[in-house]
């Protein structure tokens, strides 16, 4: 079976605390779990990644956004993403801070979080294993990963680029891409969610 091929936009906005934006989402995929808010590029009328996440930025939290407000940090593929898909994703940093909690939408609803809380919210298995962990390591700089969902629920993953920036000096470390084993699906925790508030600087 010939699955289709999606491209995606994924921010990544912080308040002034440093705690992420995440929405629990009210349909598929992810229906149920927690992840950055974005949306599916227009590709009927060619728009570009960065067009799309103003747009989706817009759309979901009402922020005006600008190409140069986003940093990319990552470049994600996934091969037959719960059997029914491949992915292509944009994962981009929003530079400006929000200071005031994005009103509810009909994707889902918002909520802020400590980095150390993400551990016990209900996750997509791919951003648990290692899509959150390799972009706490890039914030700043760059990578870009491919991971092959297999229908047993095994993912293999494949670090193909990373530059990581030393926060002292804000110099770029390169390091080649590497292949990680198979890694098993775990068992999601329940939400432990903190409250705080969104709006640009």
């Amino acid at each position: 079976m010939v699955l289709p091929y999606k491209v995606a936009t994924l921010l990544y906005c912080f308040n002034e605390r440093d705690d992420v934006l995440l929405l629990e989402r009210a349909q598929e995929p992810n229906h149920g779990l927690w992840s950055p808010c974005g949306g599916k590029l227009k590709m009927d009328i060619g728009e570009s990644p960065y067009v799309c996440a103003c747009r989706e930025a817009h759309e979901e939290t009402g922020l005006s956004l600008r190409p140069e407000d986003l940093h990319l940090t990552g470049l994600v593929s996934e091969h037959g993403y719960q059997g029914r898909t491949h992915w292509l994703m944009f994962l981009f940093e929003v530079k400006p801070h929000l200071k005031s909690l994005p009103p509810d939408h009909v994707e889902g609803r918002f909520q802020f979080f400590a980095r150390a809380a993400l551990e016990g919210l209900n996750l997509p298995q791919t951003d648990r294993e290692q899509i959150w962990p390799w972009f706490w390591q890039h914030r700043g700089g760059f990578f870009a990963a491919h991971c092959h969902c297999h229908p047993d629920g095994r993912n293999d993953w494949t670090l193909e680029e990373s530059s990581v920036e030393c926060r002292e000096t804000g110099a770029k470390k390169k390091s080649p891409g590497k292949t990680r084993p198979a890694l098993d699906s775990r068992p999601l925790g329940t939400a432990k969610r903190s409250e705080d508030g969104s709006t640009l600087d």
